[in-house]
């Protein structure tokens, strides 16, 4: 059973840092494609970052490009976004996902139940 759990969420000034993290079991990690979303109120879900599976892959939304940095942990089955330089429009639900491509949201097979993320002003 393939299970997708994020971690790392919380409330932060703007300007501000978190690394969020997400580990993913119930698949061969280290061959999988991942990415980062996120979804505030009333919006549609974002694909913000992604990851493929030997890491050469690396794309970014613009609107996070220059202040997030995903990256990988293939030896911990673990999948990070770094964000800096937070800003209140970053405010949102964040969610890992594995087994897709791209930034696309449906391409991907499996969800983390969330972590939120608030930056306030």
């Amino acid at each position: 059973q393939v299970q997708v759990v994020e971690s790392g969420g919380g409330l932060v000034q703007a300007g501000g840092s978190l690394r969020l993290s997400c580990t993913a079991s119930g698949l061969t990690f280290a061959h999988i494609n991942m990415g980062w979303f996120r979804q505030a109120p009333g919006k549609e879900r974002e694909g913000i970052s992604c990851i493929k599976w030997n890491g050469g892959g690396i794309y970014y939304a613009d609107s996070v490009k220059g202040r997030f940095t995903i990256s990988r942990d293939d030896a911990k089955n673990t999948l990070y976004l770094q964000m800096d330089s937070l800003k209140p429009e970053d405010t949102a639900m964040y969610y890992c996902a594995a087994g897709g491509d791209g930034l696309g949201s449906t391409t991907y097979k499996f969800w983390g139940q969330g972590t939120q993320v608030t930056v306030s002003s």
